[in-house]
């Protein structure tokens, strides 16, 4: 009884001081407030002072997405490499440039771009223009010349494709049939098969396109230095003549050492160069341990092997009309298929290294799928693709209703060779 009166005087004397009641409500709300600031505090200077952290209540206006510069091809990034001058902010290789990029794999360089003036590429353009036709023509011209992206491709193609697929282009673009051109025509020619030869994956750099103000060797060469000659087929086929003899005469002396003859080990350090099989290992032990020293080979079965090489795809279907699809390919029928597809023979030294460097397991007959690949990363100097289109295709189409319609004829009776 005595707790229970003291807790009613103590709520009697409450209700006569309105204040007391202000008093305690005050130091309620002033308690939990003082508390939340300080939480509230750290909680900022926590998020704050931690990196990749936000306030989870925090409003930010959206950054503006940057947009990322489109990958660089293989073949670009190569032609950037060996460029060795810059013209109105865009470089350019001279005809050594380009010499060295198809037979070095990589540029050793020590100095800086050279910025040429508008005087330095007129002078260019006048020996160009005044350049004799020969086999010697890029490196005479040497560091005196200018060959744009898009050229580069186009002397690539060139140099790994047979001649018939040029010609057809150059007709194409020969209206009247006077197998000439002029420069536009030959412009619109270089951009079809130099560009449209290759694909490139999605998201990588667009297509080259380019204008026709800045005027380079190849144009001073062919059409003069004002642009107002014509170009015969008969003058431009003896061009792809000779700059594959050319690429093919410095090749044979840098792995021949500079001697007349090549080495058969030269040789097969030359096929095997710029490739990148899993199994090079194994061809290196091949060439070590088959292919006896002392012997060698000469420069024109060089050249028929390189005639060889750029008519891989007709190689390659003849192959199929001969022995099958992927089968193995014994020497009798790999020296009637290169028959087929180029109109010449490989010499038997040659036919000798090339099995003996890639039959794997000694039963005197090749991979035909394993030798194409090899073949195919040679010619392309490793410098890989993801898809062949224009004229390639047409003719690969046109190969494939052949074999197919040969199949149907022939059924079970084997093969018409």
């Amino acid at each position: 009884m005595a707790a229970f009166g003291r807790l009613v005087s103590v709520c009697r004397n409450a209700v006569r001081s309105p204040r007391s009641v202000i008093s305690v409500a005050r130091h309620r709300a002033v308690g939990p407030a003082i508390v939340g600031s300080v939480l509230g505090t750290g909680l900022i200077c926590y998020y704050q002072y931690l990196p990749n952290r936000t306030l989870p209540f925090a409003v930010y206006a959206e950054a503006p997405k940057e947009v990322a510069a489109p990958a660089l091809s293989a073949r670009k990034v190569r032609f950037i490499q060996f460029a060795s001058v810059v013209y109105e902010q865009e470089p350019y290789m001279t005809p050594r440039d380009f010499l060295f990029s198809v037979m070095l794999e990589n540029v050793d360089r020590k100095l800086q771009k050279k910025s040429l003036t508008t005087q330095e590429v007129n002078h260019m353009l006048a020996t160009a223009s005044k350049a004799l036709a020969g086999n010697e023509l890029f490196r005479t011209i040497g560091d005196d010349g200018l060959i744009s992206y898009t050229e580069y491709l186009f002397l690539l193609t060139i140099l790994t494709k047979p001649h018939i697929g040029f010609h057809i282009a150059f007709k194409m673009l020969d209206l009247d049939g006077n197998e000439q051109v002029d420069k536009k025509e030959f412009l619109k020619l270089k951009k079809i098969i130099g560009t449209s030869k290759k694909r490139a994956p999605q998201g990588t750099e667009k297509p080259v396109v380019e204008g026709d103000g800045v005027n380079t060797t190849l144009q001073a060469y062919f059409f003069g230095e004002r642009g107002e000659n014509k170009l015969q087929y008969q003058d431009f086929h003896r061009f792809m003549v000779d700059l594959q003899a050319e690429v093919q005469e410095m090749e044979f002396l840098q792995f021949s050492k500079g001697m007349d003859t090549m080495r058969r080990e030269d040789f097969a350090e030359w096929l095997l160069h710029y490739t990148n099989e899993e199994d090079n290992e194994a061809y290196w032990e091949n060439m070590r341990k088959r292919i006896p020293a002392g012997q060698s080979i000469t420069f024109e079965e060089f050249k028929a092997f390189c005639l060889f090489t750029n008519n891989l795809e007709d190689f390659s279907f003849s192959m199929k009309l001969v022995t099958g699809a992927n089968r193995p390919v014994g020497m009798a029928q790999f020296k009637r298929a290169v028959r087929i597809a180029t109109g010449h023979d490989l010499s038997d030294n040659v036919l000798d290294t090339v099995f003996k460097l890639f039959d794997m397991d000694g039963d005197k007959c090749l991979s035909h799928k394993e030798f194409m690949g090899v073949m195919t990363d040679r010619i392309r100097r490793g410098l890989k693709v993801q898809h062949q289109s224009g004229f390639s295709d047409y003719w690969k189409c046109v190969k494939r209703e052949t074999l197919k319609g040969a199949k149907e004829a022939l059924g079970d009776t084997g093969c018409p060779f």
